[in-house]
């Protein structure tokens, strides 16, 4: 996504591979949601699920006609951040590149701010 107003990035990958699970689901209502816990080596976890709601505060990012849906309190954690999808050696997933995390685990899935 190239709004410069939207405080995340959805790259095309991410939004690829999530239309793929949806298909995959046979549920074109679901939104991947991102959210950050509490927990990890470094302090804070990322979070990845499906989800059909889109709550009051919610931001949602579109690309390639699939919602990323960020709750208020993750937000705050994620701007200027970008939600890939990267396929390699240590296996396929959702990442998350947070120019706020000060330091993150070796396999950074946990960051600290």
């Amino acid at each position: 996504m190239t709004d410069i107003s939207v405080p995340l990035t959805f790259t095309d990958a991410a939004a690829n591979k999530v239309k793929s699970l949806i298909t995959d689901e046979e549920n074109p209502n679901l939104k991947l949601r991102v959210y950050i816990t509490g927990g990890g080596c470094s302090g804070f976890q990322y979070g990845f699920t499906f989800d059909e709601k889109v709550n009051e505060g919610d931001l949602t990012v579109e690309n390639a006609g699939v919602q990323l849906v960020i709750d208020p309190m993750s937000l705050q954690y994620l701007i200027g951040g970008t939600v890939d999808y990267t396929e390699g050696l240590e296996g396929s997933r959702f990442v998350v590149q947070n120019p706020n995390a000060s330091s993150t685990c070796g396999c950074g899935s946990s960051f600290s701010i």
